[in-house]
């Protein structure tokens, strides 16, 4: 017991001369602010997460996931260079020349990185305005794709085949975003000729009363469907255009269910969905 107590006291009288040790109050420090950048994190995490729970818009939770990973690394930005600051001061290193020295060598350094510059500017107004959001399904720079990242640097997109096309925000000149606040899909019916069109577009405004009351599309689709007309006289059919209004990026399923619940009701009534033919005339030669 007493060699116990013996052996803690040993401990106990090194800490002091530990504390004078600058490599060991250096130590303390980095564990200090590592312990910061963590805390910090999981308030922002905590703060944002109770936000978005606060606000019942898939929109503006969109928005916060997008700016979640931003305003973390803008937070660690700021307490690492804190930290070293706090470090070198503590180690008796004067930090004014290496300032002035940075902000000479920031200069100079701006000149030849101002692709650099420009991917973070365009990366904030990208952002800020919401014009890009993690989950939108956009097209830029002629790529389509589900947005999987969105930084100050680049967004990155998933196209239908698994690809991922990584773009430099100062490369972006027009987003075409797919699935903000809503989205149409857009249906181009050909029938024959010979088909009454009246009769046609009253079959689809009931077949569309019918669809909207299931179960699994009823809470995707946003308005009854929106029969724009007798559109076109192709070569083989006449063409009605319609459209539905969605959720966002459930406009494709959507779609799809209706285009087949559509092929379905024309079968069952005889409605004619022609086809491109062609006749062939053949002439003998009496020669």
């Amino acid at each position: 017991m007493f060699k116990l107590i013996e052996k803690c006291n040993f401990f106990l009288h090194l800490i002091p001369d530990a504390l004078h040790n600058k490599f060991f109050v250096t130590f303390l420090h980095v564990l200090f602010f590592l312990v910061v950048i963590k805390i910090a994190n999981i308030v922002i995490e905590r703060i944002l997460d109770k936000l978005c729970n606060c606000k019942d818009d898939f929109e503006f939770r969109k928005q916060l996931a997008t700016l979640k990973s931003i305003i973390k690394s803008i937070t660690d930005t700021v307490i690492i260079a804190f930290a070293v600051m706090f470090i070198l001061n503590n180690l008796g290193i004067d930090i004014r020349p290496i300032l002035t020295a940075a902000g000479v060598l920031g200069v100079a350094v701006g000149f030849g990185a101002q692709r650099f510059f420009s991917d973070i500017i365009t990366g904030f107004s990208l952002l800020l305005e919401g014009q890009v959001r993690v989950g939108d399904f956009v097209e830029i720079s002629g790529h389509k794709g589900v947005v999987e990242k969105a930084d100050i640097k680049l967004v990155q997109l998933r196209d239908l085949q698994g690809r991922v096309h990584y773009i430099r925000n100062g490369m972006i000149d027009i987003v075409t975003n797919y699935t903000r606040d809503y989205s149409y899909y857009v249906f181009d019916f050909g029938i024959a000729y010979k088909e009454d069109v009246d009769k046609v577009i009253d079959v689809l405004k009931k077949l569309d009363e019918e669809f909207r009351l299931q179960a699994e599309f009823k809470n995707e689709i946003l308005a009854p469907l929106e029969i724009l007309g007798l559109e076109e006289f192709g070569d083989s059919a006449i063409v009605i255009r319609a459209r539905y209004r969605t959720n966002p990026i459930k406009q494709w399923y959507v779609g799809r269910e209706f285009n087949k619940a559509v092929k379905k009701r024309f079968d069952e009534l005889g409605i004619e969905i022609p086809f491109p033919q062609r006749s062939i005339h053949i002439v003998k030669d009496e020669n």
